[in-house]
C-alpha cells in the first residue's frame, strides 16, 4: 500500500486546467529564476509516488522545454 501523500488538498481537476492556453500568459509573469524554482519542485513532486506525480512529471517537460536551462 502507498503512504498516503500531503496533496489530497489539491484539486486534480484544477491542475488540467494548466495546460489551457493562458498558460504561457501566465508563465510570462514568472522570473527565469522563479520558472527554475518551480521547475525543481514539480520535478521532485514527480520523483514520487503520490497522486501528483505524473501530473507534477508532465508539467515538468512542459516546463523544461519552453524555459532556457540554468547552465
Amino acid at each position: 500500500m502507498d503512504a498516503p501523500d500531503d496533496y489530497e488538498h489539491i484539486d486534480l481537476d484544477a491542475l488540467d486546467s494548466l495546460s489551457s492556453p493562458q498558460l504561457g500568459e501566465r508563465l510570462a509573469l514568472l522570473t527565469l529564476e522563479e520558472a527554475h524554482d518551480v521547475l525543481r519542485l514539480l520535478v521532485a513532486v514527480a520523483g514520487e509516488s503520490g497522486a501528483l506525480s505524473e501530473h507534477a512529471d508532465r508539467l515538468a517537460r512542459e516546463l523544461a522545454a519552453r524555459i532556457p536551462s540554468e547552465n
